[in-house]
């Protein structure tokens, strides 16, 4: 099985991109972020005539999540346990059957968090919270699980290309790094430092400064998996080349293979 996540930045702006990614990778699963399209206007036709079962939780403008699946849906739910009046479209979970048993992925879009010294920091802070008390609550049905998504938290220095100059930066605060961190300690693994330690693995360059040509780059989309899904884990790719492309996302794909029939 490959599992894939990609924050794609205005899906509407991006189909044509998706489309192509999608026919080259042949991806089983894909969570997608940044959607920015609400519900009634999801382009779910040229998804869906590629084969791909479409679930999607989106408001307009800003945020936005979906999961494509060649796999049907079992069960879709939108918004994080515990986000009571949060209107922001940043969560969606999916549960499929697989041969194996149940398969729960879920595409995240964690806050950016700055400026540090407004409101949006403590919300980041609040969100990871939920998410790790989620991520407790999932672990306990010992399923295959999968949290895949734009967590806007480098974990650690050999995943920026300054770490001295983020040290400040909502991404890269040691309160921000330690709740992903807690994250990790409660049994999940992160799939691509699972198969390796390199430096530069960035699946983030952001559109000024010339980023991408000066390889400025961030590791910001993660895919976390519990112990069952851990265990399957073979290879992770990230896919780079999706970043040269014309009209690019300033992210790129990340993708896990599974043996998971």
């Amino acid at each position: 099985m490959r599992v894939a996540t990609w924050n794609i930045n205005s899906i509407k702006q991006r189909i044509d991109n998706l489309a192509a990614w999608l026919t080259e990778r042949a991806p089983d699963i894909v969570c997608l972020q940044e959607t920015k399209c609400v519900d009634e206007a999801f382009p779910r036709e040229p998804l869906e005539s590629l084969g791909y079962n479409v679930a999607f939780h989106g408001q307009k403008t800003f945020n936005g999540v979906a999961i494509l699946s060649k796999y049907r849906f079992d069960e879709v739910t939108a918004r994080l346990p515990g986000d009571g009046a949060d209107e922001q479209a940043r969560f969606l979970e999916a549960v499929i059957s697989t041969p194996q048993g149940a398969l729960r992925i879920a595409s995240i879009y964690l806050p950016n968090g700055n400026p540090v010294n407004t409101e949006k920091y403590p919300y980041k802070l609040k969100w990871l919270e939920r998410l790790h008390h989620y991520a407790a609550e999932r672990l306990k049905l010992e399923e295959y699980l999968i949290l895949a998504g734009d967590y806007n938290v480098i974990p650690n220095p050999a995943d920026v290309y300054d770490p001295a100059g983020w040290i400040d930066d909502a991404l890269f605060r040691p309160q921000s790094r330690e709740k992903f961190h807690a994250l990790t300690h409660l049994g999940l693994t992160d799939a691509v430092r699972a198969t390796s330690d390199a430096p530069g693995l960035y699946t983030f360059w952001d559109y000024q400064a010339g980023a991408w040509s000066k390889n400025n780059g961030l590791r910001i989309d993660h895919i976390l998996l519990s112990p069952r899904a851990a265990d399957r884990l073979t290879a992770t790719a990230i896919d780079r080349q999706v970043r040269s492309w014309e009209k690019p996302s300033d992210h790129v794909p990340v993708v896990a293979e599974l043996a998971i029939g």
